[in-house]
């Protein structure tokens, strides 16, 4: 079948290997606290989602992924892990890496120091029962950047880099899957790191298409670990 001058595939692809979950999460020499974006030199892109929402909505678009040979980064919020224990084993086992995207998913940029704290630890705490390590990122909640002290007490918490992103798809709007595709493509770069969410019907409906334009422009889709590794 063809459409838009692509050629859709049928037959799922080979399951890819697991993704190890590392011990301690890794520190990328040269690279700042806060990450925002990867080398500008290489094809390569990272797809990052908010780990939340519907389970089957949040496995529909790990299924897309998938059949478009994407590995990506989900930041999983511990509240979500602790209602929907199994995503956890499923974003692994898709050959995806896991990260922190806080307890409650809340302002923490407003948080009094410890409460800040034990949004990270809290959903730490979540990820190294299910999967043995504390996943391999750490990214705020309810903001695009971390302040001088949510860096700080992400770093106590056993994280050496903050990951933010420098492409927004919108998608939490639910603008309609074109509008999603038109968010990302319209601003992507080589390097780049983009946000997404689990939980909406336009996302996961955006994905063939925004795999498939990446594709086109020979841009490769992959986790974040992957993105910054020479």
């Amino acid at each position: 079948m063809e459409r838009d001058g692509f050629v859709l595939r049928h037959a799922r692809p080979a399951k890819p290997a697991r993704a190890p979950a590392p011990a301690v999460p890794r520190r990328f020499a040269g690279q700042p606290v806060e990450i925002g974006h990867g080398p500008r030199d290489r094809a390569r892109v990272a797809l990052t989602f908010h780990g939340n929402g519907e389970p089957a909505l949040a496995r529909a678009a790990l299924d897309e992924a998938e059949k478009g040979g994407a590995r990506v980064t989900v930041l999983a919020i511990g509240s979500w892990l602790d209602a929907h224990p199994g995503m956890a084993r499923r974003i692994l086992d898709g050959g995806h890496e896991l990260g922190n995207h806080t307890q409650r998913h809340l302002a923490i940029n407003d948080m009094a120091e410890a409460e800040a704290y034990a949004e990270i630890t809290d959903c730490a705490q979540r990820l190294k029962r299910l999967t043995g390590s504390i996943g391999t990122w750490f990214r705020p909640s309810g903001t695009q950047y971390a302040t001088p002290l949510v860096q700080k007490l992400a770093q106590r918490a056993g994280y050496p880099h903050v990951l933010s992103y420098d492409v927004d798809s919108l998608d939490f709007t639910s603008p309609g899957a074109a509008a999603v595709t038109r968010n990302v493509t319209g601003t992507i770069l080589p390097g780049s790191v983009v946000s997404l969410h689990f939980g909406y019907a336009d996302t996961v409906d955006a994905l063939p298409s925004l795999l498939e334009e990446l594709a086109r422009r020979k841009l490769r889709a992959v986790t974040t670990t992957e993105l910054l590794t020479p």
